[in-house]
């Protein structure tokens, strides 16, 4: 048996390979090792699935009130019926009357007495005997059945390739070595058993995933991604960087004996907090190294982390190089765009602005200026890594909430700057702070800086939460805002009318408080307007010639207005945890008192309720992101959703944040003393998808 011919349905969900269905672990498991008598099945499968025989006495389509199909069996106990709202006209040839019937689901009491509503079925002997393991429930797709997934799994467990494929690559002595307590599994063993449990296994271990099979799976996994990480930061090391010294490669005349940095600190109104100070020196450090730097620059919405990035651009700019800033929205990019020429226009830096939005005749200008070196200081958005631009001489890339980019976009900007031997520095930045679990699986090879400070004079917000029943007012609390000279934002999650989703839409909001507050100006911003008349609406918002801005979640990040210190979020628990603490931080940027109103409608969900009460207590982003990272996953935080491709299949980073230590130390381990199996240990693991580790 060395051929495996598989179904096309199960190459479309990448099962190709007698190796990738031996790694399609279960989801889940059903006790099919039980049999009871239908008497005894009515008692125990009140609360939890149990399995039943009987032989069919009547199969009838019957209309109450809708098309069903009804079953009854019998024993020599009793009678049992089933129940199917949806069913296939083969179905009911299947359970022919005298058929012999095996099923299991829940029972619960219906019209016609005990009844099991859509049970899983098989036409089976009476005699037929019960399997020895625990039946395998498999992650599917539509129209992919349980049968043609186990059959495969079966076949493939069987194939020569298999044992050679599971072969155990550690030696013997290293798992108990590092936890010497743990009743550890081979690979082969694991994998088997995950498989083929036997029907007296610990059935809540294994749908919990903390079972030592399980753990020998994860830990292996675990390991092949701390050394992929360890392998991209120690290969970092060796490429080529420019070395971003304080002393500047410009004429002494033209800076006045003074470097651009120097001269940007003395015109920014405002002095740097500690806390940016210290990030500042860690950047500095860096730069000066003869590698690239790759640095994560993490702090909460409004703790100063652009003043950072434009001190790191101007020493890449007093060397003679080019730095860029890429954002993933063309919003914040202007922001980016209108703060740093107001700071850097008037030391003589030459910027480019490239964004989609531009025309043909300027898109050309810019690359040119871009490929010509004329323009130093080059900020925007996606349109930064198309095809058409080429850096002269990129020096440094900050890449502005770069969770919000895909992994594979932001190896692009890595692999197209610069020359083959030598980099640029990259330096990202987040408002959303990464957890400690996350940071140590996916960023090993990251430094970080966090600014945990925000500036002097900045406000706490308060976060209240109101019921939507109570619209009415809000908007009175409103208009009393407003007319003390405030500004304000009014968020809502559509743009307009879905037959899906009823909510308050953003146009819908935007004519009704236009009537409700006639002697005050409503401006209204949104995703499918034109960046020109988005760029006026926010212009004017920020020149108070519009005192409430109504918007979607394109002003999440970037909009800075001291003035407006109240937000509005419509329909909040339609929001993450991310967004509304993204979107509340655009208050609380002035000296007045700052509200964040989070609007909800009933019913809530439990998983609603609690991440409102928590938004309403917690302003710590950290934890936030936490919550978050249980909710959401790392897939979402990370941008990996958007390469395609999954990160870790069998590891929670919460629940196995303990293992991530132990991968890490054994990481180091195999690379120093075993290095020959590296290779094949990555290759099991991660097969392609190493390249996104290093993102």
């Amino acid at each position: 048996m060395t051929k495996l011919t598989l179904p096309p349905k199960l190459l479309k969900m990448g099962l190709d390979s007698p190796k990738a269905l031996v790694l399609h672990l279960p989801a889940r498991y059903e006790d099919e090792t039980e049999l009871w008598p239908i008497d005894e099945a009515l008692e125990q499968g009140r609360f939890t699935a149990v399995q039943t025989q009987g032989t069919v006495l009547a199969c009838q389509v019957v209309f109450r009130p809708r098309r069903q199909l009804l079953v009854t069996i019998e024993d020599h106990t009793g009678l049992l019926h089933l129940r199917w709202l949806n069913f296939y006209p083969s179905q009911q040839k299947q359970m022919a009357i005298g058929t012999h019937l095996r099923v299991r689901g829940e029972i619960r009491e219906g019209h016609l007495g005990p009844e099991m509503v859509h049970p899983n079925v098989k036409a089976v002997a009476a005699e037929a005997p019960l399997p020895k393991s625990l039946t395998p429930v498999y992650p599917t797709s539509a129209g992919v059945s349980q049968t043609v997934i186990r059959k495969a799994v079966g076949q493939a467990l069987l194939h020569p390739s298999t044992q050679t494929f599971l072969a155990d690559l550690l030696p013997p002595q290293f798992m108990t070595e590092f936890l010497p307590g743990e009743n550890w599994y081979s690979l082969h063993q694991a994998i088997y058993y995950l498989h083929q449990p036997p029907a007296d296994a610990d059935t809540q271990a294994l749908l919990e995933r903390t079972h030592p099979a399980w753990r020998r799976v994860q830990f292996e996994e675990l390991l092949a991604q701390q050394i992929s990480l360890k392998r991209a930061h120690a290969a970092r090391r060796e490429r080529r960087a420019p070395q971003l010294l304080v002393k500047p490669k410009l004429a002494a005349k033209q800076t006045k004996g003074k470097t651009l940095e120097q001269q940007l600190l003395a015109v920014l109104p405002f002095q740097l907090t500690q806390a940016q100070l210290r990030v500042w020196a860690e950047i500095q450090t860096d730069l000066a190294q003869s590698f690239p730097m790759n640095r994560l620059l993490q702090g909460d919405v409004g703790s100063g982390k652009t003043v950072v990035a434009a001190l790191a651009a101007a020493r890449a700019i007093d060397q003679g190089l080019q730095a860029t800033v890429m954002a993933p929205t063309e919003i914040l990019a202007e922001q980016h765009y209108l703060k740093m020429r107001e700071w850097f226009e008037p030391l003589g830096v030459q910027i480019a602005w490239l964004a989609g939005s531009l025309k043909t005749k300027e898109k050309k200008l810019a690359q040119a200026q871009i490929e010509g070196g004329t323009a130093q200081l080059i900020i925007g958005t996606h349109a930064l890594i198309q095809e058409a631009v080429h850096f002269a001489n990129l020096g440094l890339a900050v890449i502005d909430e770069q969770h919000r980019f895909g992994v594979r976009q932001r190896l692009e900007i890595q692999q197209r700057v610069g020359s083959e031997t030598v980099y640029c520095h990259q330096l990202m930045m987040s408002a959303t702070p990464i957890p400690r679990t996350l940071a140590m699986t996916y960023y090993a090879d990251l430094d970080v800086s966090v600014i945990d400070e925000l500036p002097p004079g900045r406000k706490p917000i308060t976060t209240k939460l109101i019921k939507s029943s109570r619209r009415s007012e809000v908007i009175a609390g409103l208009q009393d805002w407003l007319q003390k000279g405030q500004q304000a934002y009014w968020v809502c999650p559509l743009i307009e009318e879905s037959e899906v989703l009823q909510l308050q839409t953003a146009e819908e909001s935007y004519a009704q408080l236009n009537h409700a507050l006639p002697q005050f100006k409503v401006g209204l911003v949104h995703g499918r307007l034109k960046s020109a008349e988005k760029a006026a609406v926010m212009a004017a918002f920020k020149a108070n010639k519009i005192q409430l801005l109504v918007a979607t979640t394109v002003i999440e990040v970037g909009v800075d207005v001291p003035n407006a210190a109240l937000m509005v979020i419509e329909h909040a628990e339609r929001f993450g945890y991310a967004q509304i603490h993204q979107l509340r931080g655009r208050v609380g940027r002035g000296s007045t008192d700052s509200v964040c109103l989070l609007m909800y409608a009933e019913p809530l969900s439990l998983a609603a309720k609690e991440r409102l009460q928590t938004l309403r207590e917690v302003a710590d982003g950290f934890e936030i992101a936490e919550r978050d990272l249980s909710l959401r996953g790392p897939g979402e935080l990370l941008g990996a959703k958007q390469s395609g491709d999954g990160m870790l299949r069998y590891v929670d980073l919460q629940r196995d944040a303990w293992l991530v230590e132990l991968a890490q130390l054994a990481a180091n381990r195999i690379l120093h003393e075993h290095a020959h199996m590296v290779d094949q240990q990555l290759l099991r693991w991660l097969g392609s998808r190493t390249e996104f580790l290093k993102a």
